[in-house]
């Protein structure tokens, strides 16, 4: 594909994620038995960003018949667990091999969930006042405009539903892939920018954008949202890791009531 628009890089992203999956991509691989019986046992952990589960208390106290929203968490890891502690679970993602991780998972375990294909860049699927969480690992940097998609997470929680989200950022995207030069500059957008998609390699990186505090979490302050919680983490690996540099963020916000 050489005329890359807003129109279609969600495509190229759903190719690239179906290839690191393809080679045993790490948020890719599907929550196995033991893991899920484990849960069924109240033993269990949640990533938002890729190091730091998430603080129990971010969690309503009973999860039993809640309706929960993995949004873009296809793969087969989180919707599990929350299903194993009772949920009824909707993931949302456009990746098919992501999304075939949840039916197998499923299948497998013997509960239900309902399984959707769509874009999260544009409008979502789902009514009013749907859901009663949702759960949105870092993902958002696979689209150009996030401030839409915080007024849709506000518009079809409950009051009083919480949304969990993992945020990269942005700041990873200034360095080379040593990590060890300020090579970009930011925003980046690869849309806008020619030497931001000279950047990067299609199979192997996909489309990505960074996006600002402003976007991520003044973004949901805007869509309404009230902020109880927060933390930073870091990739897990590489020189800003071993620096202790965060790059990403998590936020607990509630939709008033």
């Amino acid at each position: 594909m050489t005329d890359i628009t807003t129109e279609n890089y969600a495509d190229v992203n759903a190719r690239a994620i179906d290839g690191w999956n393809a080679q045993g991509w790490e948020w890719g691989t599907p929550l196995s038995h033991e893991e899920y019986l484990d849960a069924r046992q109240g033993e269990w952990r949640m990533l938002l960003t890729p190091t730091k589960p998430v603080p129990p208390a971010w969690y309503p106290s009973d999860l039993s018949g809640l309706r929960v929203l993995g949004l873009a968490c296809g793969g087969g890891q989180q919707m599990p667990i929350f299903a194993a502690l009772g949920a009824r679970c909707t993931v949302f993602d456009y990746t098919p091999s992501q999304l075939e991780s949840e039916r197998m998972v499923a299948e497998r375990e013997g509960y239900e969930i309902e399984i959707v294909r769509g874009d999260m860049s544009k409008p979502l699927p789902f009514a009013d006042g749907e859901f009663d969480l949702i759960f949105h690992p870092v993902s958002n940097c696979y689209i150009e405009e996030v401030k839409p998609l915080w007024r849709e997470c506000h518009r079809i929680l409950k009051p009083g539903g919480r949304l969990l989200a993992g945020l990269d950022n942005g700041f990873g995207y200034a360095f080379d892939d040593a990590e060890e030069r300020v090579v970009c500059s930011l925003p980046f957008d690869p849309l806008k920018n020619p030497d931001h998609m000279a950047a990067l390699d299609l199979v192997e990186d996909g489309i990505q954008f960074s996006h600002t505090l402003e976007e991520q979490i003044r973004g949901q302050l805007q869509a309404g949202f009230q902020l109880v919680d927060c933390y930073e983490d870091t990739y897990g690996e590489g020189r800003l890791h071993d620096l202790n540099i965060p790059t990403f963020w998590a936020t607990y916000a509630v939709k008033a009531g």
